[in-house]
């Protein structure tokens, strides 16, 4: 299928948009990621609304002033991901939606590119640029597949060709299952069709399950690749093996993520996927997301 798309450097036009950051002890990386956004703030019309789940650290203070359309909501406990990235959703009342993680770094014409491409591409519910790890390297979890048993079953096996897509053409735009909250770009007018993030998931599985209903109510989930995002990923949860030296969480709270991670397989396939397989396929399913949390849980690592 053919998408429309717009050269770099023709000039954009200034779609409204509205950026959601939940924030977690994200310390210094919410500060740096918003002056990436206000380094870019010439692509769009942009406001900020920063979701704060009751942060230990100085990052709610230290943010004031960097850029002047922000929006604090601030909890007075751990909401977790979806329900506090709701709370912004809700009061949000037109234009252009992107969920973007506080460790994240825009970089120049991502914004205004990853509009137009949704602006003339109207079929798409949901995009993702390409989002990148400090070393360069691809963040997968903005490109996925369903992880349907057989996708499970070959990606524990070494093969993440339908786990991760991996056998796609990686440089040019093309249709993906699920994209990661990381940077989640859409549209009001989508999110009023398909609903806001389940708050049955606390952290974890809520972008793959919003993307699951975009694709049921008849859009697609683009990935376009010619711009792209800093990830540095996991340093709220503290939980990732490369973020464990840089993060702030507690062991409490790093407890919780871990739980979470494994909790949201469960929910994502008891809600979405159980119903096509038959019982003893879901059983080993279930095995199979238990063992590997009890195996994993000394490292408090995923």
């Amino acid at each position: 299928m053919q998408f429309t798309m717009r050269s770099k450097n023709q000039p954009i036009h200034k779609h409204k948009l509205n950026i959601v950051q939940v924030n977690y002890n994200a310390d210094g990386y919410l500060i740096e990621s918003l002056k990436t956004i206000k380094h870019v703030s010439d692509e769009a019309d942009i406001a900020v609304w920063i979701v704060d789940n009751h942060s230990t650290d100085q990052s709610i203070a230290q943010s004031q002033g960097i850029y002047d359309k922000v929006h604090y909501i601030l909890n007075q406990d751990n909401k977790g991901f979806s329900a506090a990235n709701n709370q912004a959703l809700k009061q949000i009342k037109e234009g252009f939606i992107l969920c973007l993680n506080p460790d994240t770094k825009l970089e120049v014409d991502t914004l205004g590119y990853m509009l137009d491409f949704m602006e003339k591409n109207p079929q798409v519910g949901a995009a993702s640029c390409k989002v990148v790890h400090e070393d360069h390297s691809l963040d997968w979890g903005s490109h996925r597949g369903l992880p349907t048993p057989w996708a499970s079953l070959l990606y524990f096996l070494g093969n993440d060709r339908l786990y991760h897509l991996s056998d796609r053409n990686m440089q040019v735009p093309h249709e993906v299952d699920a994209i990661s909250g990381s940077f989640l770009l859409t549209k009001k007018s989508v999110l009023d069709q398909v609903g806001l993030f389940d708050e049955d998931y606390w952290l974890y599985g809520e972008d793959l399950d919003l993307c699951f209903r975009i694709k049921q109510a008849g859009f697609k989930i683009m990935y376009v690749p010619e711009v792209q995002v800093t990830h540095l990923k996991g340093i709220s949860s503290g939980i990732k093996q490369h973020s464990q030296d840089l993060t702030t969480a507690t062991k409490i709270s790093r407890l919780r993520a871990f739980n979470s991670f494994y909790e949201t397989m469960k929910i994502f396939y008891g809600k979405h996927l159980a119903a096509s397989y038959p019982f003893f396929v879901n059983w080993l399913v279930y095995l199979a997301i238990d063992l590997k949390w009890q195996l994993a849980k000394s490292k408090l690592r995923v």
